[in-house]
């Protein structure tokens, strides 16, 4: 894999040097060619992630999965895109709170995958979409800010994980909700100290508005919530904090399910691409205490900030089987994994693959 979208002179794909035929069991055909469908919807998921902002809008998002789709389609999968309309219709109050400062109208991007039984529980992946992220007025620091055109990589990665789901023609239902937009700073942005209402009717405090992840992830929640999964798992670029506490070695994961827990742990053992379990006791949930609304978006202390952030988000689920990766830490690939050159990684899309697969037998 290597991009190069943009260039004029293009590096091609590796070629090989020399192929002898070697009959193989049905087995390691099968074997391998599942190895393709994993690898190709990992590469996807890194395309998503690689493309510069202004040619990764949440509208080209969309056509980019669509596009995508139609190429390995099939009658089980269908996808909608609800507009801003739709999403201030449902109440989506912290959603539209990080949209409403950029130009670029926000999308909820709907997948499904029907290949389940009719009536059975699905499976609700949620991926966070935010195409770009200044920080909105809390803005960030000028350098290293182009890297934040993969701050979408949550969604990259849950989209990349419902395709390899349909190549694979897996035996089960698949919700994924996408919340896509930009974090921008505008006179219509939303300013620190501004207290809005979710969809479930929770009132947020945001102290910070570089803490936006977690505010369209507590709409999409609840609207996942309604679709009455058995089991739902968030992906998320949440928190620097994350990076200090995993380096790019491991995903950090939050569940309220053990059981869930080591089915996320075993694919990720099956891939090499590891997750890491991390805390959800009560006492950091009371971290996030506002003087004027029932949350704040921010914890008042300055440490366990990854784990403040999934008590923040614990508050928008009512799975009993739900799960919260954070993957800020191995959203890009510097060095230390010798088969990812240097870039965004589209990690964990192979172990969110693996995962529905065991979930689906």
């Amino acid at each position: 894999y290597s991009f190069d979208h943009l260039k004029t002179e293009k590096s091609g794909k590796v070629g090989v040097r020399q192929c002898t035929r070697v009959d193989l069991p049905q087995t390691c055909v099968r074997d391998w060619e599942e190895g393709i469908v994993y690898g190709s919807a990992q590469n996807f998921s890194r395309h998503l992630m690689e493309m510069p902002a202004n040619h990764m809008t949440p509208h080209l998002f969309t056509e980019a999965v669509r596009q995508e789709f139609e190429m390995y389609g099939s009658d089980k999968f269908s996808m909608v895109v609800r507009d801003s309309d739709w999403i201030r219709e449902q109440g989506m109050g912290a959603f539209w709170a990080v949209a409403k400062g950029s130009n670029e109208p926000p999308l909820l991007l709907e997948l499904r995958w029907n290949g389940g039984e009719d009536g059975s529980a699905p499976v609700c992946l949620v991926g966070k979409g935010v195409t770009f992220d200044s920080g909105g007025i809390s803005i960030k620091p000028s350098k290293g800010m182009d890297a934040m055109r993969a701050d979408m990589g949550g969604a990259a990665c849950v989209a990349g994980a419902v395709l390899g789901a349909a190549r694979l023609n897996l035996p089960l239902n698949l919700v994924a909700v996408i919340p896509l937009c930009e974090n921008m700073p505008s006179g219509t942005a939303t300013k620190p100290g501004d207290v809005v209402t979710a969809k479930n009717g929770i009132t947020i405090q945001i102290d910070n508005t570089d803490a936006e992840g977690r505010l369209i992830l507590a709409d999409a929640l609840t609207y996942a919530d309604t679709f009455q999964p058995a089991h739902c798992i968030d992906v998320a670029t949440l928190t620097g904090a994350m990076s200090v506490a995993l380096g790019g070695e491991a995903v950090g994961t939050f569940s309220n399910s053990s059981q869930l827990w080591y089915t996320l742990k075993n694919a990720g053992f099956t891939t090499g691409d590891r997750v890491w379990r991390m805390p959800l006791f009560k006492e950091y949930g009371d971290m996030l205490k506002s003087a004027t609304a029932d949350v704040n978006n921010i914890s008042a202390a300055p440490s366990a900030g990854s784990i403040t952030a999934a008590k923040f988000l614990q508050r928008f689920t009512a799975c009993s089987s739900w799960a919260h990766l954070d993957i800020a830490g191995v959203m890009d690939c510097t060095e230390g994994i010798s088969y990812l050159p240097k870039g965004m990684s589209g990690r964990p899309t192979r172990t969110l693959i693996e995962t529905l697969r065991s979930l689906s037998q």
